[in-house]
């Protein structure tokens, strides 16, 4: 899957690409993408686990290769993904696959990238007669502490000699966050949230850090920077939080970040995360409207994550050596107009892009007749 030299005269396919777009694969973040099929199914979701702390949950195993939605994803470029699950304080460990396998081993690019850790709310908001309060959470200073003597107990663990302490699997799970190799994930929005993650960051000793959500990074900017702390963004397709926000305030966080030379990815992370995945191309294309340039809407979704997961020696840029997971659309593939797929490659391997939908497509298509479907064109096609 490496990429390498070959001489012209040793080749054995020659594609012509000539008015064609290369990009890196696009990688999607804090998502459930093979983990839940049918919400309304019980059996069919896999993403939340019994408990509260339960760093040791592993969630790649759970990584459903027969899924109907990843082919759905790549077809519009997104071939690699951070598979999260949910639910509890610490809801668990994270991997990063590609989607094209027979199983999860088959699939899995880094069994464990971080864990992530759900930071409380430091207020709420009630709305009575019209008018909204916010309050300060009365369980905040309980749930904070709670967290602080839980990392304080993990950092205790990891210090000491393997022979001099029984075995915890929480524990097990948390050393690489004291010795570089894990980051640890915050799910956060508030900037005061945002800011108390980022001291406990430094209490504990934890050297890599992203905030997830992040809707006020921008307010704590330079804290983050200083921290080298990178930002997860909220999906940009959504409204404002608050009444008084400028109303195009989410199209523009990513170019607020970007402009305080933070290191920002975006995600999709409303409802139906799995089959929204597919419109990752599309809010680095919204970003891009707003203020980012070209390169800067395309490593929001390919260098920024490689680098957020511990892959950037491996994916998220076209160079010399790295895995050769790429694809070519004869469109913009940050406009949804245009993104339109030709090939794609997954370590090196060609993937077909067909997928349930344009089955479907095709089977109605022959049943009402090219009458009534004219002009209607398949995602792709």
């Amino acid at each position: 899957g490496r990429s390498f030299q070959v001489n012209k005269d040793e080749y054995d396919v020659v594609i012509d690409g000539r008015g064609q777009h290369v990009y890196p694969g696009f990688i999607v973040l804090n998502t459930t993408l093979g983990l839940q099929e049918i919400g309304a199914v019980r059996a069919t979701q896999d993403q939340y686990e019994v408990g509260t702390f339960r760093p040791n949950v592993r969630s790649v195993i759970a990584f459903n290769t027969d899924s109907e939605i990843p082919p759905t994803v790549r077809s519009n470029g997104v071939l690699m993904g951070q598979i999260t699950p949910r639910g509890g304080v610490v809801s668990g460990s994270s991997g990063v696959v590609h989607f094209d396998g027979w199983n999860w081993e088959d699939a899995v690019m880094k069994m464990v990238d971080g864990i992530h850790l759900n930071w409380p709310e430091t207020h709420h908001r009630h709305r009575k007669d019209g008018k909204v309060n916010i309050q300060k959470r009365k369980t905040y200073d309980q749930r904070k502490h709670e967290i602080e003597r839980f990392f304080g107990e993990a950092k205790a663990y990891a210090a000491t000699p393997k022979a001099g302490r029984v075995q915890d699997l929480r524990f097990e799970g948390m050393r690489g966050l004291f010795d570089g190799t894990l980051a640890l994930h915050v799910h956060a929005r508030d900037a005061r949230a945002i800011a108390e993650a980022v001291h406990f960051k430094r209490d504990m000793g934890i050297e890599r850090m992203a905030i997830v959500g992040g809707y006020d990074a921008y307010l704590v900017a330079d804290m983050l920077r200083e921290n080298n702390v990178a930002v997860v963004l909220r999906s940009v397709h959504s409204l404002p939080r608050f009444a008084d926000d400028d109303v195009d305030l989410p199209f523009r966080l990513p170019k607020l970040l970007m402009d305080e030379g933070l290191t920002v990815a975006l995600q999709v992370d409303q409802r139906m995360t799995e089959m929204n995945s597919r419109n990752l191309p599309f809010y680095a294309g919204t970003a891009r409207a707003y203020g980012l340039t070209e390169e800067q809407a395309i490593q929001t979704i390919t260098r920024n994550p490689a680098r957020i997961l511990g892959l950037e020696e491996e994916v998220g840029t076209l160079e010399r050596g790295k895995v050769a997971t790429l694809f070519m659309s004869s469109g913009d593939a940050l406009d949804m107009r245009t993104n339109s797929l030709t090939h794609a490659w997954i370590e090196g391997r060609e993937i077909d892009l067909d997928n349930r939908q344009r089955e479907l497509y095709r089977k109605f298509q022959t049943k009402y007749g090219a009458e009534v479907l004219d002009g209607a064109v398949p995602p792709g096609q």
